[in-house]
């Protein structure tokens, strides 16, 4: 960069502290604007294959490294006085995280203790921690229009597909990345500022037997899922939100067969059995898709669902049920998909069943009670609900219920694993049926298991 590139600086306040600090930040964004394609073109071209992000932001630093100090003798000739040291390397990390990382979000991301964000308004930012803390922390961009440039560009870069986030299409719903989930609303608040909501998955891939060792479930209970997942029982999982609904579906499809077909349905990337192959080597993961702007080209779940018992699979995943994919999902779990799984969001298992009745009445099938009772005992076998334990910290399996018929629109089931005084599962003896657990012990499980219902335990 030349001297005659240097941004000028604005009119107001010159030479104070922060219009130095805008000068810096100005000067260091167009050196990466300039000088980066070049350098990563040349490294590109004597590396074998794309050049990794970790190796591209390696570069956009040396880059700035450059710019900074052209930066410093630009701003001596000019007779103004320096920023200091620790806000010359903040700006550094602040322009390195626009490009190549989450901008202001980029911090609490990368503290692995953080597991939900909520950006009310861009200076109105709270945080909770895996141990269950809440907390106010520093804003994540500098104005309402910053942090809507900054949503709308991770739309672009992190979804397969870009989504739009503008006026007339003012809710996004992606993947981060990360793996994280983000949800945010333009326009929609008091105020009619930006807010965003970011979820985070702390396991991208679980097994039973890890979420055994974090205190999720037991090992009775471990032997038990284990045995239905093999045993190609169908599984609804339920809990409230960041209950672990999603997290336990990865644990128990990492039981199934490596080589077994799955297709996942998902209204946003989130399940990724993909990651690895040699959990999963045969997986197709679908997307719902927006309208564009013409409010053509919607697909939603429902039809996705259809789609995907076209490709011929051996058990379907529907990361949530959320409305009218309720009914092509539950026809394929009856109709050979055994063994296929979802999630759906409900504070109880038992009031999992009103839920998906009034999903079934609102779809366009509008099923009566009666036959929504029906196609759910045709289709499910099993309910597992997640909560946290009484400790309000730790999420723990707290209820499996057996769905064993349906009778004058309700659906009849039994609860096989209760809440106990901590609300951890214990089992319930003599509840579950016994062709179900045939089944079950016909998988390796033990039934000696059931009889244990004085709590948790360790062998």
């Amino acid at each position: 960069m030349t001297r005659t590139d240097y941004p000028t600086a604005p009119p107001t306040a010159p030479g104070g502290p922060e219009d130095a600090e805008h000068r810096l930040r100005a000067w260091l964004r167009q050196a990466l604007t300039t000088d980066l394609p070049g350098r990563v073109e040349a490294a590109t071209r004597t590396n074998d294959g794309p050049l990794p992000l970790a190796r591209r932001r390696e570069i956009g630093r040396e880059v700035l490294d450059t710019a900074v100090a052209a930066h410093s003798e630009a701003e001596l000739l000019a007779g103004r006085a320096l920023v200091d040291s620790a806000t010359e390397q903040r700006v550094v990390d602040q322009v390195l995280d626009e490009v190549f990382g989450l901008g202001g979000l980029q911090p609490l991301l990368a503290d692995p203790s953080v597991e939900t964000i909520a950006v009310n308004r861009y200076d109105r930012v709270f945080v909770q921690y895996s141990d269950g803390r809440r907390a106010q922390v520093a804003p994540v961009a500098a104005s309402n229009e910053e942090l809507t440039d900054l949503i709308r560009t991770l739309a672009a870069r992190a979804s397969s597909e870009e989504r739009r986030f503008d006026r007339g299409s003012p809710a996004l719903n992606l993947q981060l990345p990360g793996g994280e989930r983000l949800f945010a609303v333009l326009g929609l608040t008091a105020g009619g500022v930006t807010a965003c909501t970011i979820r985070r998955h702390g396991y991208l891939t679980a097994t039973l037997a890890q979420l055994r060792r974090r205190g999720t479930l037991d090992v009775g209970l471990e032997r038990f899922l284990r045995a239905v997942v093999r045993a190609r029982k169908n599984v609804l999982n339920t809990g409230g939100t960041g209950a672990g609904k999603t997290t336990l579906l990865r644990a128990m499809a990492a039981e199934m067969d490596p080589m077994e077909r799955i297709v996942t349905v998902e209204d946003a990337f989130e399940l990724g059995l993909g990651l690895d192959p040699e959990l999963h080597a045969d997986v197709t993961a679908l997307q719902a898709r927006e309208p564009n702007v013409e409010g053509e080209g919607a697909i939603d779940q429902a039809e996705l669902v259809r789609w995907g018992l076209r490709m011929s699979p051996d058990r379907v995943i529907v990361g949530e049920i959320r409305g009218a994919e309720l009914i092509p999902a539950f026809n394929a779990m009856s109709q050979g998909n055994d063994g296929s799984m979802a999630t759906l969001h409900a504070s109880s298992s038992k009031i999992a069943f009103t839920r998906l009745a009034s999903y079934a009445a609102q779809s366009r099938e509008r099923l009566p009670l009666e036959a929504t009772a029906l196609l759910i005992a045709s289709a499910v076998h099993f309910v597992v609900h997640l909560d946290r334990a009484t400790d309000r910290t730790t999420r723990v399996i707290a209820s499996i219920r057996e769905v064993v018929g349906a009778e004058d629109g309700s659906v009849i089931s039994n609860e096989v694993y209760r809440p106990g005084p901590d609300g951890r599962a214990v089992p319930v003896a003599g509840a579950l049926r016994a062709d179900t657990l045939d089944d079950l012990v016909a998988a390796g499980f033990d039934p000696d298991l059931l009889s244990r219902p004085e709590g948790w335990w360790t062998p």
